[in-house]
């Protein structure tokens, strides 16, 4: 049975999800799901005193992912529109191990979980890792307020926490393709040659069973 394409980029901060995914839309004429970020009131006070604000930073973005998951799902899966987001709903779970406080953390599992439950999951995965330096050049270039008071620490732990999770993710969910590319070689940005690279693999995983029509 052929399945819609449901494609999730993801990577740790300042990887380039947001221009992939924007890429991705534009050449195969999907709808695209961007994540919610400027608009979380807690995320600038976060990266300030991360264990004070932690709670309150994950439950907005959860919140807010499920509202828009449930959105598409509605709107554009259920029609056959096929989508790309620059965000996974695992992802929830990445930053808040990280950022809770145990007591905390079994709370938030349990909302997520319930939350989760009949949300639609991607079945594509696409996922961006660069280095440390590559990671902090990229933010410094796109220039966010909010990203200026980031710890260096955080970021290098966030990245090490996706590799042992997306290594989890695959072989939990071997029926999931994902597609990895390392941010150190390739700049999709500012090297057409390298995102021709990325959606040549990305198509050829799409041709290999996941139903495209209806993208337009």
């Amino acid at each position: 049975m052929y399945r819609i394409p449901f494609i999730a980029v993801e990577g740790p901060i300042g990887i380039g999800k947001t221009s992939l995914a924007k890429a991705i839309s534009e050449h195969f004429s999907f709808r695209l799901l961007k994540e919610i970020v400027d608009e979380n009131p807690f995320l600038g006070k976060f990266y300030t005193n991360i264990e004070e604000w932690s709670f309150q930073t994950e439950m907005f973005f959860l919140c807010n992912r499920y509202k828009q998951l449930g959105d598409i799902k509605k709107n554009h899966l259920q029609h056959g529109y096929p989508v790309v987001a620059d965000y996974h709903i695992f992802k929830n779970l990445i930053f808040a191990k990280r950022t809770l406080k145990d007591s905390e953390y079994e709370k938030y599992l349990q909302i997520y979980r319930i939350l989760t439950a009949d949300m639609p999951q991607p079945n594509i995965v696409i996922y961006l890792r660069a280095s440390l330096e590559t990671l902090l050049k990229r933010i410094q270039i796109r220039g966010r307020e909010i990203e200026k008071n980031m710890q260096k620490d955080y970021l290098r732990t966030l990245s090490d926490d996706y590799d042992r999770f997306m290594s989890r993710f695959e072989s939990a969910h071997p029926d999931i393709p994902v597609l990895r590319f390392d941010g150190d070689q390739l700049d999709f940005v500012q090297n057409k040659s390298d995102l021709q690279y990325i959606l040549f693999h990305l198509e050829q995983t799409l041709q290999k069973g996941v139903h495209t029509n209806g993208a337009s």
